[in-house]
């Protein structure tokens, strides 16, 4: 849509001869932002509820600085996903209004925060080696808006350590479960609550863990029904599908 048509389109709200949910479903479809390197999509949360997040690693620091500024331009909002070192004291150095978070490895900046929506959504780990993950996931689902509730440290293992927590649990609107090593703790907690489990696999664990691939077959065959399951430490993922579940 060029700047013709959607002046047109907006002039045609304004006289009422287009209804605003007609040029709500146009603005869906806006093109993208051609960098020559990338093509910024500024109106996926039109689309999808979910805007277009940058994913660091495989970036160069120039390419970075420039989807960052875009972003910012256009959406007044970004978020960078698995950024950590140098690249991380660069972007913070040219833009000191991002927030970064070592441990989720995230850079985030909104100008406008969003209004919290009803509810709250439930990050549970089952060991302290998997909050680099949940932490990822946490810090995504506040950038969308909503309200995180945390469990941490209460694997299999020590299970009596998740009893407490069941009220906070069975309260969530939906519960990530993040566990490596077997991932046995997505089975139990969606045996236990009828709320959306949404299991992060992570890579912690020994050798048969095989980089998170033990626990990710482990969450696959979980018997509790209405658990689903990303990939191997994909807490990114597991907050968008939280996010609109």
């Amino acid at each position: 849509m060029d700047e013709s048509s959607l002046k047109s389109l907006l002039d045609g709200v304004r006289s009422g001869a287009t209804g605003v949910d007609e040029a709500l479903e146009k603005l869906r479809d806006l093109p993208f932002e051609d960098l020559g390197f990338a093509r910024l999509d500024n109106h996926r949360s039109l689309r999808t509820g979910v805007a277009e997040v940058l994913f660091a690693p495989g970036k160069t620091l120039q390419q970075l600085k420039s989807l960052v500024e875009h972003s910012v331009e256009s959406n007044a909002a970004v978020l960078v996903t698995r950024i950590e070192g140098e690249p991380a004291r660069e972007l913070l150095g040219d833009y000191p209004f991002l927030r970064h978070d070592p441990q989720a490895r995230i850079l985030s900046y909104r100008a406008s925060p969003l209004a919290t929506r009803e509810g709250y959504v439930a990050v549970v780990t089952a060991g302290t080696a998997d909050l680099s993950v949940a932490r990822e996931a946490a810090l995504t689902l506040e950038f969308l808006g909503d309200r995180v509730e945390q469990l941490s440290d209460v694997g299999v293992a020590g299970l009596h350590r998740l009893l407490p927590g069941l009220k906070l649990l069975r309260g969530a609107r939906a519960v990530i479960v993040v566990a490596g090593m077997e991932g046995a703790l997505a089975s139990v907690v969606g045996g236990l609550i009828d709320r959306p489990v949404i299991a992060v696999p992570t890579s912690v664990g020994y050798g048969a863990s095989f980089g998170g691939l033990s626990a990710l077959l482990g969450m696959l065959n979980s018997c509790s029904a209405g658990v689903a399951v990303v990939n191997i430490d994909n807490g990114f993922g597991a907050a968008c599908f939280a996010h609109l579940v």
